[in-house]
């Protein structure tokens, strides 16, 4: 019995600049592995990394959710 498991990811992009934000805002999204407006990421989806985009949501787009 084969047990395969596919992760989920998801799929952010920068559209907003980090000038004028918070520290703790500017290191959640460095978190996410984005520096430039207009970069996207492809993350697993997981609770951690579900809750930093929420912090910041208003800040990053989720582009795609992946099966």
């Amino acid at each position: 019995m084969s047990t395969t498991q596919k992760n989920k990811t998801i799929t952010v992009e920068l559209f907003r600049g980090l000038s004028g934000r918070s520290k703790r805002q500017r290191s959640t999204v460095h978190g996410l592995g984005l520096k430039k407006i207009g970069q996207t990421r492809t993350l697993e989806a997981t609770a951690p990394v579900l809750g930093m985009v929420n912090k910041v949501i208003h800040l990053v787009r989720v582009v795609d959710h992946g099966a």
